[in-house]
């Protein structure tokens, strides 16, 4: 999988009936043509055609890294 990158999204809301935090995320595969984004870098993505099979995500740009 060159260029591409898996990008977990993380929401944290609270339970309407139990008034409970809960944090679901889901994994998107994202489209990384420069090969420049690291495990741990926050990353902006928005939505594009279908690239391949599961990818129809590509990351715009890096907003923090972690070094």
């Amino acid at each position: 999988m060159q260029k591409t990158r898996v990008v977990r999204i993380e929401r944290v809301f609270r339970h309407p009936k139990y008034e409970r935090v809960v944090r679901m995320s889901k994994k998107l595969k994202a489209h990384d043509e420069a090969n420049e984004s690291r495990v741990g870098d926050r990353v902006l993505i928005e939505e594009t055609r279908p690239l391949s099979k599961e990818k129809r995500w590509r990351i715009r740009k890096i907003l923090s890294r972690v070094s």
